[in-house]
């Protein structure tokens, strides 16, 4: 398997779902439906077209146009890439902060542990 297409495909899932969580309530609710199928509960567009009782092609058209429109909401809006800039920032902010030596190193702690939420660094606990 092709690690690189791999990598690409995990981004796209990423991206797609990043952008579902952000905009997802400024669709329809049957947008809102027929993404979450196809992001969240790996439905093909058979299952997806069988529950809300569409086509195989109506399926797919919605899933483009769903995603086009929070393109669209992203490209005014810019709200994923702020959260990406802020989350690198308070990385840097949480690497830092380790580095420094302090006589309190319970408040140092604490703040490490308030930083790694907010800074998408959960795996570093």
């Amino acid at each position: 398997m092709n690690l690189a297409w791999v990598k690409d495909m995990l981004e796209e899932f990423l991206r797609r779902s990043s952008l579902f969580d952000l905009y997802g309530a400024l669709l329809t609710e049957k947008q809102q439906r027929c993404l979450s199928m196809s992001l969240y509960d790996d439905y093909s567009l058979s299952e997806i077209g069988e529950t809300l009782g569409i086509s195989r092609q109506a399926v797919h058209d919605m899933l483009r146009r769903s995603e086009q429109i929070m393109e669209d909401y992203e490209a005014c809006l810019g709200l994923l890439a702020r959260r990406d800039v802020e989350r690198e920032t308070l990385a840097r902010v949480y690497h830092g902060l380790q580095a420094l030596h302090t006589d309190d190193e319970a408040a140092k702690n604490e703040l490490l542990r308030l930083l790694v939420p907010l800074a998408g660094l959960e795996d570093m606990r």
